[in-house]
């Protein structure tokens, strides 16, 4: 009672807010005569000098009313257009990081070029996000034209260009993408080896079209870029066989580290089968064979620590982890690293073909990237708390330009989904012999070939928007204020463009004057048009304009009042109504049994229906606990998230500071040091006896990581020595392996090498983690049944994973700094499999092509590409390229 008083007499927030914003419209009006008395070279110019007062210590705010009078001019002498008031108004509450809702046909497309100038100002990239790239490419070259007058530059990011073109696109000022190829283009960047392939730069600043459909809508499914796992079923059951051939003498087994490795004779042994059978060439520390090795130590692992029955079970051709503590199966988890893999090769179970995840990310967490996000929608209110929660961005209603004039029908609510059907045509056949254009809305695309079927039925001529094709759907849309129009469309159709009474000229012009060469008759012909256009506005005004139908309620309000948004655009009159039967799903949320058979007993007879303001609030309560749920959904789904959206940031972080380093030599020299410190500390524990030291686990270890036949045992024998004094000369041997092999190849390759193969290192650690991560999501709900909170443990579980794959890194990383050995400095190159990858949402699609190769020439060595140092020689001779053209001089 108090709060309805106080709003009556002092307004809303959200209008006090606007009301603030009045004298920051005044000081930008009190530029315009200066502004419009500038030649357009004066014009052109004021951008540098405001990035002079920038540079002089003035900020975004103290040049905004000049410099938003500035674009109103550019706006003015290039497409035609002055910004309203309340566009200026919009414009300041998106250049303040928040959402301003506008009523569709308000200009949204012309506010947002208010902010994007200001910001674009300071040379950092703004970034101008679209539903879709038929926007993205109108926008950019449609507002374009005021940018460039300007002097500032513009770039569209569209599918299928090459890394060139996007690199030049996201360097420009200003920069027009869709929320689908922004997503994948940040993750891309953070799969690249070198800091010059990537193609995005430092984050900015975002301004959102249809905030509320990406921010919302489509952040319920993450952007995903999968591929094969790297390790195929087929390898791990090649690998497998050879494992029974060996003898005891081949490895040594420890139990009590749960630990397997081969000997000297075991490495001989499998080498010798390997390259006999063809499986590959040369030793199994070449750096070409690491994935053998790999394959070869998950399979000596399998056979010789895990036993069937103990560890895992075979169930319907599965394997299946049994939990250690409780002796219960483990459905849904699978060992990391491959060795699930391996016991299924083991077992003769299906070895499965895994795409494993590479890189993901959800639309929530990729717009929170950016330092200052904006966005702008017609329908934005009602998911204000969601906005708030998520993304801390406030909602600002802003006011129409002119008052709408709309009148909005109550719903109308049918018994039957026929008679529903049967009271929408009768509908159109009203409009139609008016000749009132009508606009029916329909959740499904069945639904719209339903309804599109009854009106050939009736012989009544209609469009149906099926959201495939966006060029298509923009010029039906335009036209759909023509006199006596019919267009269905779903809820998805025709975003972007306005349905003007009458219909739009500019597109007949474009379509129908467009391709006629003479400037005369092309005149002519638009003429025609434009005399055409303003006669049938007349009719259609007179008519009662646009009249919107809704065939039942969305789940959603928004989506409902998207729909009713069409009608009435900028004052026009127009109407709406929505068609509702109790067989719909909304209307059995709030029990449309118990109210059919009410009305049964009131004797409602067959193809009435109820018509009451009541229906409409108990109708808009129904759709506030659906939106509820869903919102509760997203906020759950994004908790997860947010866990590995942290280790994410740290990963792509460390990536980055590896590619931008000219060396880590250090950094890869403290991992070795860490990892033999936590190797000496685990094996000689802080004031234990000599007797207590595990110096046949620390001798197997050292083998393993730095392959050299350490006296550690010898060491332990001599009086007074102590752990310290152990770790020093196994340091001091392992800096000396590395100080020769560094002579050896040179500093230059040597340095190379590092960087390489710490980043192929992380990045297969990382893509493991993933999938262990992806695999605890699927199974940790089950934990709820224990009076456990599922996030919690999986926090406390991912973190732990994140800690232990960080010390895998260190430990592969030691391992094979140790172990690589080059046959030339040509073949510095750590081999990166180039494998195939997929984005993904709905529709996955295969991303960069590769170039068309040159044409290969047996007599010229310039056009064999790079050839493997254990290929057959290219030159046709028979002999391997390194003992004939790679031969080294």
């Amino acid at each position: 009672m108090l709060g309805a008083l106080v709003k009556r007499m002092f307004g809303t927030a959200n209008d006090r807010y606007l009301k603030g914003l009045n004298s920051i419209v005044l000081s930008i009006n009190s530029f315009e005569s200066t502004i419009e008395a500038l030649s357009d070279d004066d014009l052109k110019g004021q951008t540098e000098k405001f990035r002079t007062r920038l540079e002089q210590g003035e900020t975004l705010d103290d040049i905004l009313p000049e410099a938003f009078a500035t674009v109103r001019e550019a706006s003015r002498r290039t497409l035609g257009l002055r910004h309203f008031d309340v566009q200026m108004m919009g414009g300041v509450v998106l250049h303040r990081g928040m959402i301003s809702e506008m009523a569709t046909g308000e200009g949204k497309t012309l506010v947002a070029t208010l902010p994007v100038y200001l910001n674009a100002i300071q040379r950092k990239g703004v970034h101008v996000v679209t539903v879709n790239d038929y926007l993205a490419n109108r926008d950019a070259a449609w507002m374009g034209q005021i940018y460039q007058f300007l002097g500032m530059t513009v770039g569209c990011v569209t599918p299928g260009q090459g890394e060139q073109e996007r690199h030049h696109a996201y360097s420009c000022d200003i920069t027009y993408a869709t929320n689908n190829e922004l997503g994948f283009d940040y993750l891309r960047d953070n799969m690249k080896f070198e800091i010059d392939q990537m193609v995005q730069r430092e984050f900015n600043f975002a301004i959102v079209d249809e905030v509320d459909s990406i921010l919302i809508d489509e952040a319920r499914t993450p952007l995903i870029i999968s591929g094969p796992a790297e390790d195929s079923s087929e390898s791990y059951i090649t690998i497998n066989e050879y494992i029974p051939h060996l003898a005891e003498e081949h490895y040594e087994l420890d139990e009590k580290s749960r630990s397997v490795t081969l000997t000297d004779e075991g490495v001989e042994f499998v080498e010798k089968k390997l390259n006999d059978d063809g499986v590959m060439t040369g030793s199994l520390y070449e750096i070409e064979n690491v994935s053998t090795l790999h394959h070869i130590n998950q399979a000596l692992r399998a056979h010789k620590l895990f036993q069937v029955d103990k560890d895992y079970i075979v169930k319907d051709k599965k394997v299946v982890i049994i939990d250690e503590f409780t002796g219960r199966m483990m459905e849904g988890r699978r060992f990391s690293e491959g060795l699930h893999q391996a016991l299924e090769a083991k077992e003769g179970a299906n070895v499965q073909q895994e795409n494993q995840t590479l890189a993901s990310i959800t639309f929530q967490n990729y717009f929170r990237l950016y330092p200052k996000l904006a966005g702008m929608t017609g329908t934005a209110m009602t998911e204000a708390e969601e906005f708030s929660a998520i993304y801390s961005l406030d909602v600002i209603s802003m006011t129409t330009n002119l008052p709408c004039i709309r009148i909005d029908h109550d719903d109308e609510v049918y018994r039957t989904g026929l008679e529903r059907d049967t009271a929408i045509i009768k509908q159109i056949k009203e409009c139609h012999a008016r000749k009132q254009p009508v606009l029916v809305g329909t959740v499904t695309i069945e639904k719209s070939e339903y309804l599109a079927a009854l009106l050939t039925k009736e012989k009544i001529p209609h469009k149906v928007l099926n959201a495939r094709y966006h060029e298509q759907e923009a010029i039906i849309v335009s036209q759909a204020g023509s006199p006596g129009a019919v267009t269905i469309a779903t809820n998805m159709a025709g975003r972007g463009t306005d349905i003007k009474l009458g219909g739009n000229e500019d597109m007949r012009i474009e379509q129908e004057a467009g391709g006629i060469p003479d400037e005369a008759l092309r005149k002519v012909k638009s003429d025609e048009i434009i005399a055409e256009v303003a006669a049938n506005k007349v009719i259609v005004t007179d008519a009662g304009g646009l009249f919107m139908i809704g065939s039942e309620r969305h789940e959603s309000r928004r989506i409902d009042n998207q729909l009713r948004g069409r009608s009435g655009r900028q004052s026009d009159p127009g109407a709406s109504k929505f068609f509702l039967s109790l067989e719909d799903d909304l209307m059995r949320i709030f029990g449309s049994e118990r109210m059919d058979t009410m009305l049964q007993k009131l004797g409602l007879e067959d193809g009435e229906a109820i018509i009451h303001p009541w229906v409409n609030k108990a109708l808009e309560k129904a759709q506030k606990k659906v939106e509820a749920r869903n919102f509760e959904i997203r906020k759950n789904i994004l908790k997860f998230d947010d866990v590995m959206n942290d280790q994410r940031k740290v990963i792509y972080e460390q990536r980055k500071e590896v590619m931008s380093a000219a060396e880590v030599k250090d950094t890869v020299a403290s991992m070795r040091h860490e990892v033999l410190e936590d190797l000496v500390t685990k094996c000689i524990p802080a004031n234990a006896y000599a007797e207590q030291w595990e110096l046949g686990t620390l001798h197997e270890e050292c083998t393993r990581l730095v392959a050299m036949d350490l006296p550690v045992k010898d060491w332990a024998q001599e009086e007074g020595i102590a752990d310290q004094e152990i770790l020093d000369r196994i340091l001091q041997a392992s800096d000396q392996k590395m100080a020769a092999k560094a002579a050896n190849y040179g500093p230059e390759v040597m340095r190379s090498l590092e960087k390489q193969l710490l980043l192929m290192v992380l990045d297969k650690q990382w893509k493991e983690h993933l999938l262990s991560l992806d695999h605890l999501k699927q199974a940790v709900g089950l934990r709820a049944y224990g009076q456990k909170n599922p996030l919690d443990e999986y926090k406390r579980e991912a973190f732990e994973m994140f800690e232990a794959m960080l010390d895998s890194v260190r430990d592969e990383l030691t391992m094979l700094m140790h172990r690589f050995e080059l046959q030339s400095p040509e073949s510095a190159e750590v081999p990166r499999q180039e494998q195939e990858m997929h984005e993904s949402r709905q529709e996955p699609g295969q991303s960069n092509p590769s170039a068309p190769a040159q044409p290969f020439d047996q007599e010229d060595p310039s056009t064999w590409g790079k050839t493997s140092r254990n290929a057959a020689c290219p030159c046709g001779s028979g002999k391997k390229y390194k003992h004939c053209h790679g031969k080294l001089s």
